[in-house]
């Protein structure tokens, strides 16, 4: 979620902001728009991870974007549109603009009050990598606002300390598909895959949020050695199905024993849909994160649209509802 619970932002004095709304969105006074400070733009994608059995170390980013322009000013303010505006345009416990001033006072520089513009088509609490786009957004600001001579591996482990995962922080600011894992405190090692082929993509995604917190509660402390090695299989059956450009091994990769078995119940659409792999309609389908969010892989080979229809009609026939987005894998991250 953008807007983080407890009192998260640094103790350091920073400028005041102030709130308004308008016609445009959820807004401050926006004067900087009409100002010829320098602006600094930002646009980052959205995520998904575990992809099945590669829970907590794979994700891939997805071609609908978080985009953030930014200005100094002398006092903090947000103009939001698109998705979640009331969220996006809050600047009191902002998860951006906490970041953002986290990460300077933490590295001695001054805090300046920044003006953003946010127009966010990401869903925010559905497993779309809401959290780590604003995470990395706000470090990102930090970075050029106070001159910070990071890397894109200190960018991506800050953010991956900040996450507890490094999947989808990786996949969001290097794009394609990411394979990660913690190396340090703050430090992450990242393999960026390109993949092979076409891969369309459904993304299903419910009215209702789910916490990660929550997802996480109902996972077991052990597993079966049956279970590991299964999803151990699988997760690099996956990795050379997107190497190689082998749609057809989805049908086995997305198999997972570790999180989605357990996770059903919370999101019903996750059993939904799996059905559909079972008549050839789909490739397969896997929560996107820790759900409620489903990941749907279409066949290459047939129609986006009529597999669209046959999908949205199995989610009727159990009752459920969804919004379906047509989505792809973008090998553009934020550091593009």
């Amino acid at each position: 979620m953008w807007r983080e619970v407890g009192p998260q932002e640094s103790k350091s004095k920073t400028p005041p902001c102030r709130i308004r709304r308008d016609k445009g969105g959820v807004s401050s006074d926006y004067m900087a728009s009409k100002s010829s400070r320098p602006s600094f733009k930002l646009a980052l994608p959205a995520t998904s991870a575990n992809l099945g059995p590669a829970f907590d170390a794979a994700a891939l980013a997805m071609d609908f974007y978080i985009k953030i322009d930014a200005r100094p000013a002398d006092e903090f303010s947000i103009l939001a549109t698109g998705r979640d505006q009331d969220i996006c345009g809050n600047v009191q416990n902002h998860l951006i603009l906490n970041t953002y001033r986290e990460v300077l006072s933490a590295a001695g520089r001054k805090i300046k009050a920044l003006s953003l513009r946010i127009h966010n088509d990401i869903p925010i609490g559905k497993g779309c990598g809401s959290s780590a786009a604003a995470r990395l957004a706000g470090i990102g600001l930090a970075v050029h606002f106070g001159r910070l001579k990071w890397t894109d591996t200190q960018i991506i482990g800050e953010a991956s300390r900040r996450e507890h995962h490094p999947d989808n922080a990786s996949a969001c600011w290097m794009g394609g598909l990411t394979v990660a894992r913690m190396s340090g405190e703050a430090e992450a090692q990242v393999a960026v895959v390109r993949p092979k082929g076409k891969w369309p993509l459904l993304l299903a995604i419910p009215d209702q949020p789910l916490s990660t917190e929550e997802a996480r509660r109902v996972l077991p402390a052990q597993y079966s050695r049956a279970d590991a090695v299964t999803n151990i299989q699988n997760s690099m059956l996956l990795l050379a199905a997107f190497a190689q450009g082998r749609p057809d091994f989805l049908r086995a990769a997305l198999d997972d024993r570790i999180h989605q078995p357990y996770r059903a119940a919370l999101c019903p659409l996750l059993p939904c849909l799996q059905q559909l792999k079972e008549t050839g309609v789909i490739l397969g389908a896997a929560l996107s994160g820790a759900g409620p969010s489903v990941l749907i892989f279409l066949d290459p080979k047939k129609s986006v649209q009529s597999t669209r229809k046959l999908v949205a009609a199995q989610i009727a026939r159990d009752g459920l509802n969804a919004e379906l987005l047509q989505t792809a894998i973008s090998l553009r991250g934020g550091r593009s």
